[in-house]
């Protein structure tokens, strides 16, 4: 059976463990209505902005890259197991505010971020992507909080 209810779904990843069961959930969701996953990782380059570009901006700039391909190969090889179809998506900038714009202007109808679910101070000082995506998108957002928590 195939919904009409989600037919792109952009799933957000950082490659870190904790975005793992995001990416189970989106690609499940994926299976069971028959939509298409944007794999999305967002090169932050917004650390780089007080940093000289030098050689070892570039170094630092490369590993984040292919950190990032990494990331959304994974997520590519975890659809292609279930059978969903993975268009994988490398992008630049601030993450909260690429995820909000891509998920926006590609007629997304589910975005799915993971979290570490920290509150207080820890949630203030490390500033959260999933939370900003969640206050400034359009599109419905699905939070999944990672299995481990401090």
């Amino acid at each position: 059976m195939v919904s009409e209810f989600y037919r792109n779904i952009v799933v957000a990843t950082d490659g870190s463990e904790n975005s793992q069961r995001a990416i189970s959930y989106g690609v499940e969701i994926a299976k069971l209505s028959g939509a298409t996953v944007h794999a999305l990782y967002v090169v932050d380059t917004t650390s780089f902005s007080s940093i000289p570009m030098d050689a070892g901006w570039e170094v630092m700039y490369e590993t984040l890259r292919k950190e990032g391909e990494k990331a959304i190969s994974d997520v590519q090889k975890r659809g292609e197991v279930s059978g969903v179809e993975v268009r994988e998506v490398l992008l630049e900038g601030h993450p909260s505010n690429e995820i909000i714009d891509f998920a926006e202007n590609n007629n997304a109808d589910l975005i799915v971020v993971g979290t570490l679910g920290k509150t207080g101070l820890d949630r203030f000082l490390m500033g959260s992507v999933a939370e900003k995506v969640v206050r400034g998108s359009k599109v419905p957002v699905l939070v999944v909080r990672s299995e481990k928590q401090d």
